[in-house]
């Protein structure tokens, strides 16, 4: 642990320029093939091989309402066709950490944080109903590289998601709860639900409109993180390759003290990787 005395505010103006020009420049003449897989990327648990890197910025961290934090989600999606019926889905989250001051005297912290890792088995085929639907294990991976970074804890628990695609909406849900099963017996034990609610519209022409919250209750302290984001993104081609560049804020309606305040905000590349370039 290290102690900074001043730690520069990231610039979010300047990001959304960059963020503007990369879709201005890039090319965007989509066929039919892109609106969809603009659509597919709106599902958790599509057929599709994508690598999100998710940049989150949030503010008013802790009691003093001082603190800041960068993080880099780092997200592989992998499905892997299990016979005729049945693809199970693999979803992994790597926290890349920056912050500071998220409490008095805490000083900053960069490193890895602790990974989350799903497991979604799902049908192939979507049923009458419309339906698409997937259940499996959440593993949480004590990976972080500071006492500030982890909570020193191997987790575990169910996870499951359920959503519908019809006229270019998206909409549907996911959750899983986390129980601690091993680790650090001087940390604290994780009892968590973490509910992310979510709807999205896809145009023609390849841009998607985002709303959701993505909320965790704490049982061990009773306590609710509610973090509601909106987003906007696009699905550009840079040569053959499509890549999704997204923004959007977020407002914390619930937060515990130790926790974030106020806005934040998300910039977004994700790579996409369909069957056919493979």
């Amino acid at each position: 642990m290290t102690m900074d005395k001043k730690q520069p505010r990231l610039s979010w103006g300047d990001a959304l320029l960059a963020f503007g020009l990369l879709v201005i420049a890039a090319p965007n003449a989509l066929a039919d093939e892109d609106q969809d897989l603009a659509r597919q990327l709106s599902n958790p648990i599509a057929s599709l091989i994508s690598v999100p890197f998710q940049g989150n910025y949030d503010q008013s961290i802790g009691p003093a309402r001082q603190g800041q934090r960068f993080t880099l989600n780092v997200q592989p999606v992998i499905p892997i066709s299990l016979g005729e019926d049945w693809n199970m889905i693999s979803r992994t989250i790597l926290p890349i950490v920056s912050q500071s001051n998220i409490f008095p005297g805490a000083g900053s912290q960069t490193g890895l944080g602790d990974t989350t890792q799903s497991l979604f088995f799902s049908p192939k085929a979507v049923g009458e109903s419309g339906i698409i639907w997937g259940v499996g294990p959440v593993f949480l991976v004590p990976t972080g590289t500071d006492p500030l970074l982890t909570g020193g804890k191997w987790g575990a628990g169910p996870s499951v998601v359920a959503l519908k695609q019809f006229n270019g909406f998206t909409v549907g849900a996911l959750a899983n709860h986390i129980w601690s099963v091993g680790g650090d017996s001087n940390r604290a034990d994780i009892s968590q639900t973490f509910m992310q609610p979510f709807i999205s519209y896809t145009t023609a022409d390849a841009w998607t409109f985002g709303l959701n919250t993505e909320s965790t209750y704490n049982w061990e302290t009773q306590q609710w993180t509610v973090p509601v984001n909106a987003s906007i993104s696009k699905l550009v081609k840079f040569g053959k390759q499509p890549v999704s560049l997204g923004a959007g804020v977020r407002y914390y309606v619930a937060s515990p003290d130790s926790g974030a305040h106020g806005l934040g905000g998300r910039l977004t590349m994700t790579f996409l990787f369909p069957a056919k370039s493979r």
